[in-house]
């Protein structure tokens, strides 16, 4: 009856209930028994018998029973009745998606020789399935099939290629793949694009991912809020929410509606980034007065920002509003004021929304223990937190102990922190972790390195940031040795970050230990690590500071043997360098300062064959030199040559030249005009002093 009157629902909660009943054994006959009567009085022209055959296999794929489905397809088939293709794709969707691939592979190829005919979402399946495998190659063969049996394929065919390339991390055949498509002017959609966009930012590959979306918008194709929502997550993934705003906005006035998920990424990375966290609250304001829906995920972020600017009573006054407007309070809102109230100190408060969570009905989970673990351990109540845990017959995890550790360390009591650590008897490698970078933070440095040996030889790795810290603090303490074997150890693991590194380089260099800083930098081209101009521009700046010129310039010749471009700042230090070197030791008759006229003039060469263009710094440097040297009328041809680039000279340089003086004022206009610098004139003249 259901089949007859087409009522597929009625047919499915029928088929339910009966597979219900069966496997609980309350049914007299075997369900498969039901099928054989009807199929003894089948007619092959009797849709509505294959109507509910097909809902039978519905039925079971969507319980995940695809052995009895597919067994029951191949009972049909024996009987001489071709499995209908719309209730074959919905099989081969769902064993793709649960991840029976070659099971899925293996019916649509089988069934094909008992005479299902595929239609073009088959093969689109299909060519997903081939994907998911990771062959890239396979599905253009499948494209040739489709075009021998006379199947036009769908948009929805190619861009399940395309789509399937992206999946395996290939995006760039993928856009390939696409353009190729296009050329040949076969369909694609949006669908298509957004897969290769999306594909992109997954491998933070965000420039391609730009070029792809405007790619799509010169074709023609309007950006869906499916392709805006990929580009925008990758931006906040890449930490950069200004991208991510620009083209919110750019959405939002192109009529394409906004939703939660897309506001959510935006808010949390501008509180992730380090973004005033009155932009988090003024974004969410400007969004809540747009009329949009707002979930309590983006609710939760600005509760948390709330609370982090001390605006307690903001966030109470939005947890109203968020109930007013149908919005419940969940647990991890809960949480996130708790968190709040500690953060603030105000523990009472804290274990107030604690109680009032629990009589609301909702049951803690561990991260709320945690939340309030760290409060009582910042508010110097560690032991308290222990108890509290016990009192509520919670037992602390690994996450609970590196919190009590870390927040010990974080309040100054490393002492404590150490001996809640020694009295662990599992400690993972997160309270490992949590006890050396402790140690770093601190002067412990023999207990850091302890742990990084111990960490070390089970084949585990703190971080990069508190190793290179140790590993600074060592060199300070003039133990080179354990300092490079620690620097050996992070290499063997992973390639160590050139910010980092050129911090390390800069701290020795600091110091004015020089001969430990030359033992890091040369370890590390041993080591087939070149350091960048960043690193050379520290070494030459501190040589430069310590008068040891040659070596400077040593440096600077090495770092172009090695291919690395001097920018403007190496050579303003080198030039200031050479220039401050001359003043402290006067010109002699050994021609001292015949050779620091040299080094100046190759120094002025480079810039000139370099193309590099002069700053106000560097312009300045060269005026404070001719200043010290008493040459007026060449401090100021260089300042004429400054204004006549269009720079803006800043206050160190009219100081550098003595220009806060009336009489040298005057002297240099005078001046200036007999030079013909009528630019550098009409500045001075129109300045007020």
């Amino acid at each position: 009856m259901f089949a007859f009157w087409n009522l597929p629902r009625k047919l499915d909660s029928l088929f339910l209930h009966l597979i219900t009943l069966s496997k609980h054994h309350h049914l007299p006959f075997h369900l498969l028994q039901l099928f054989e009567i009807l199929f003894q009085d089948f007619d092959h022209h009797n849709h509505y018998l294959l109507r509910a055959f097909g809902g039978f296999v519905k039925t079971c794929v969507s319980l995940n029973m695809f052995d009895e489905a597919i067994d029951f397809l191949f009972q049909t088939r024996r009987r001489g009745i071709v499995p209908d293709v719309l209730t074959c794709n919905f099989l081969f969707n769902r064993l793709v998606e649960q991840g029976e691939v070659d099971k899925a592979l293996a019916i649509f190829e089988q069934l094909k020789r008992f005479g299902f005919r595929p239609n073009c979402y088959s093969y689109a399946i299909f060519i997903k399935a081939l994907c998911k495998k990771g062959d890239l190659s396979q599905p253009l063969r499948v494209f040739e099939e489709m075009e021998r049996v006379g199947i036009t394929p769908h948009s929805y065919c190619y861009a399940a290629y395309i789509e399937g390339c992206c999946n395996n991390h290939r995006s760039a055949l993928g856009y390939k793949v696409l353009q190729r498509f296009r050329k040949s002017n076969l369909p694609l959609e949006v669908y298509a694009y957004t897969a290769v966009i999306r594909g992109f930012c997954n491998e933070m590959k965000l420039d391609e991912a730009q070029s792809v979306f405007d790619d799509m918008e010169r074709q023609g194709l309007v950006p869906d809020v499916f392709a805006y929502s990929a580009l925008i997550q990758g931006y906040c993934k890449g930490n950069n929410p200004s991208k991510a705003l620009v083209l919110h906005d750019k959405m939002i006035s192109r009529s394409v509606k906004t939703n939660c998920f897309i506001v959510s990424y935006i808010l949390n990375c501008l509180e992730k980034t380090g973004k005033t966290l009155e932009v988090v609250v003024d974004q969410f304001k400007k969004l809540k007065e747009s009329g949009m829906f707002l979930d309590g995920v983006v609710y939760n972020i600005v509760f948390d920002a709330l609370f982090k600017l001390g605006k307690v009573e903001d966030a109470i006054s939005l947890s109203e509003d968020m109930k007013r407007r149908g919005v419940a309070l969940d647990l991890k809102h809960y949480t996130t004021f708790i968190k709040g109230y500690c953060l603030q100190g105000d523990l009472v408060s804290g274990f107030r929304v604690f109680k009032e969570m629990i009589d609301e009905g909702f049951k803690p989970d561990i991260i709320t223990y945690n939340v309030l673990v760290t409060g009582l351990v910042r508010n110097g109540h560690a032991y308290e937190a222990l108890k509290f845990l016990q009192s509520e017959g919670v037992k602390p995890n690994s996450t609970t102990h590196k919190l009590i550790i870390e927040n010990l360390c974080s309040v100054g009591k490393v002492l404590e922190a150490e001996a809640y650590f020694n009295s662990l008897q599992d400690k993972s490698f997160g309270i490992y972790s949590a006890m050396f970078n402790g140690y770093c933070e601190t002067d412990f440095v023999k207990k850091s390195y302890k742990i990084f040996l111990e960490l070390s030889n089970q084949g585990d790795m703190p971080n990069n940031a508190s190793c290179f810290k140790l590993m600074a603090k060592l060199f300070m303490k003039g133990d080179t040795k354990k300092a490079l074997m620690l620097m050996r150890r992070m290499l063997s693991n992973a390639k160590p970050n050139i910010i980092m590194y050129s911090q390390v380089i800069a701290l020795l260099c600091n110091t004015g230990d020089m001969n430990k800083a030359c033992s890091l930098f040369y370890f590390f081209l041993n080591e087939g690590l070149i350091p960048d101009v960043i690193i050379y521009t520290i070494m030459i700046q501190s040589y430069c500071r310590m008068n040891y010129l040659e070596e400077a310039h040593d440096l600077l010749q090495d770092m172009k043997r090695r291919g690395i471009k001097p920018d403007l700042i190496t050579y303003t230090v080198l030039l200031d360098g050479n220039f401050k070197a001359n003043l402290k030791s006067p010109v002699s008759h050994h021609g001292e300062g015949n050779k620091t006229s040299l080094k100046v003039f190759s120094i002025m060469r480079d810039i000139d064959q370099m193309e590099i263009n002069p700053d106000v710094v560097f312009y300045t440097v060269l005026i404070a030199r001719f200043m010290n040297t008493k040459d007026f009328k060449k401090a100021l041809s260089v300042f004429g040559e400054m204004v006549d680039r269009g720079l803006e000279p800043d206050n160190i340089t009219y100081a550098a030249l003595g220009l806060h003086s009336t009489s040298h004022r005057e002297k240099a206009i005078i001046l200036l005009n007999e030079m013909g610098m009528t630019a550098a004139v009409c500045h001075l003249s129109s300045k007020t002093w």
